[in-house]
C-alpha cells in the first residue's frame, strides 16, 4: 500500500484542481492520499467525489499555519470535524491574515520597484480561499520578474527581503487542543525544515504530545537522511506516529512529486485510530 499524507491542491496554492490532484494520485499508484489544503477545507467534496470514481481512498485535512517561539510552524490536522465552531472560527482569523497580506506585500513589491498589482496575483489564486505568498511568486514568474517560485521566496517574499509582510498565525500550543477538540489527528508538518529545528528539540516536541500532538512527519523532502534518522529515534522515544509524504503542489515545487515519500501502512493505521471522525469509504 503506498500512501501519500500532504498534498494541496488549487484551493490553496497548489497548480491542480482537488479532482485533478486526486486522479493524479491515482495514476501515480497511491492507493492512499491526503488532502491538506492550507488553512482550508474548501476541496474536500470534489475531491471525494472523485476519489470515489477512481477507487482510491482520501483522508481529508489541512495544513494549518501556526507560530511557536519565533517560528512559523506548520501543524497537520487529519480528520478534524469542518463544522466544529472553535476551528471554523480560528480558521477564518488564519484566512483574513492571509487575505489582508495580500496588498500589503504587493504595496512592499511596488515600493521596491516591482511593476506588480493585485490584479496579477488574483489571476495566479483564481479560486483559492487562501491566497498568500505562493500566488505573489506565481505572478512574479509570470510577470518575468524572477524564474519561479523558489527563486521569489528567496530574493523577495522570505523574512528580511523586501517583500516579506508578517501575518496572523494561532499559537501551536493553542491550535494542538483546538484541533483534537475537534476530533482531528495533529501532526507536524516538516519539523525540522525551513528552520524550525530551532524551535523543536526534542523536548519541545514532548510537551507538545503533553497538548495533544500525535506524530510527526519524518520522511519529507526538505529533511537530510540524518534528519529522518534522528527523528524516527525522537519519535520511538515519545510513542508519535511517523508520517511520509510529497507536500506536492503540481507545479508549483519541483522535486516533490506525488509518492516520493510515503507513509507506511501500520503508521497510518494508527493515525486513523486516533481519529475521532470515522473515515469515509
Amino acid at each position: 500500500m503506498r500512501i501519500d499524507l500532504h498534498t494541496h491542491s488549487s484551493a490553496s496554492d497548489g497548480t491542480d484542481t482537488p479532482g485533478d490532484l486526486v486522479r493524479e494520485a491515482a495514476s501515480a499508484g497511491l492507493d492512499v492520499v491526503a488532502l491538506t489544503d492550507h488553512d482550508a477545507m474548501s476541496g474536500w467534496a470534489e475531491a471525494r467525489e472523485v476519489a470515489d470514481e477512481v477507487g482510491i481512498t482520501l483522508v481529508p485535512g489541512l495544513e494549518i499555519s501556526t507560530r511557536h517561539g519565533h517560528r512559523g510552524v506548520h501543524l497537520l490536522g487529519y480528520l478534524p470535524d469542518p463544522t466544529d465552531p472553535a476551528l471554523a472560527l480560528e480558521l477564518d482569523r488564519i484566512l483574513e491574515g492571509r487575505t489582508a497580506r495580500t496588498p500589503a506585500i504587493v504595496a512592499a513589491l511596488r515600493a521596491h520597484g516591482v511593476d506588480i498589482t493585485e490584479d496579477d496575483v488574483r489571476r495566479e489564486s483564481g479560486g483559492s480561499v487562501a491566497a498568500g505568498r505562493p500566488h505573489v511568486a506565481d505572478a512574479l514568474a509570470r510577470l518575468g520578474v524572477v524564474r519561479d517560485r523558489t527563486e521569489a521566496f528567496a530574493t523577495l517574499l522570505s523574512p528580511g527581503q523586501p517583500g516579506y509582510v508578517n501575518r496572523y498565525a494561532s499559537a501551536l500550543e493553542d491550535m494542538i487542543p483546538l484541533l483534537v477538540g475537534a476530533g482531528g489527528v495533529a501532526v507536524l508538518a516538516h519539523p525540522w525544515g525551513r528552520g524550525s529545528r530551532s524551535v523543536l528539540s526534542a523536548e519541545a516536541l514532548a510537551g507538545l504530545k503533553d497538548l495533544g500532538l500525535a506524530g510527526i512527519e519524518v520522511d519529507h523532502q526538505d529533511h537530510s537522511a540524518a534528519d529522518r534518522a534522528e527523528l524516527r529515534g525522537i519519535a520511538a522515544d515519545l510513542d508519535l506516529v511517523v508520517t511520509g509524504s510529497s507536500d506536492h503542489h503540481g507545479l508549483g515545487k519541483v522535486d516533490h512529486d506525488l509518492g516520493v515519500n510515503t507513509t507506511d501502512p501500520e503508521q497510518y493505521d494508527r493515525l486513523l485510530s486516533l481519529a475521532r471522525n470515522p473515515l469515509d469509504g
